[in-house]
């Protein structure tokens, strides 16, 4: 197991999405990033917490990024999974080429990252609109776009 992408979620995350087809492709994706080899550097400076509700956008480019509270040091498969949680369709790819410092497993801990993020957010938007505490109904679409970009694209 990965120790910068930690152990499996539990079903109640893929269950956000279970009647949904993504949810057997989500746990594959998860599976691939569990399996990768460590981050074998040392731990770089994050974000710890990359997702639509933190980023700053004017005319549609990214001007900024906020709340550095989850600001932590670890394996950068955390912040890079914005490859796919932040980034249009079919931009991870040139993302990753422009980085240039990203291998095969740290790619795969970051999708699996981005898988876990798209869930999150799928939870809190559905806890949102059914009107429950700390629910926001505005996630769970940037959650479902998340997750179809993290299981259509590399």
């Amino acid at each position: 197991m990965a120790a910068g992408v930690g152990g499996p979620p539990s079903d109640s995350w893929f269950g956000v999405v279970a009647d949904d087809a993504m949810a057997e492709r989500a746990r594959e994706v998860w599976e691939q990033a569990v399996a990768a080899p460590d981050w074998a550097g040392a731990p770089l400076w994050l974000h710890g917490d990359l997702h639509p509700a933190n980023v700053v956008v004017q005319d549609g480019m990214l001007a900024g990024v906020i709340d550095f509270g989850e600001m932590c040091a670890g394996d950068p498969a955390t912040d890079l999974s914005a490859a796919w949680i932040l980034l249009p369709a079919d931009a991870a790819s040139r993302f990753f080429d422009a980085y240039g410092r990203a291998d095969e497993s740290t790619i795969a801990r970051a999708r699996g990252w981005a898988v876990l993020r798209a869930l999150s957010l799928i939870h809190i938007g559905q806890a949102g609109r059914r009107g429950l505490p700390g629910g926001k109904p505005t996630w769970e679409p940037a959650g479902y776009a998340t997750l179809e970009r993290a299981l259509t694209t590399n």
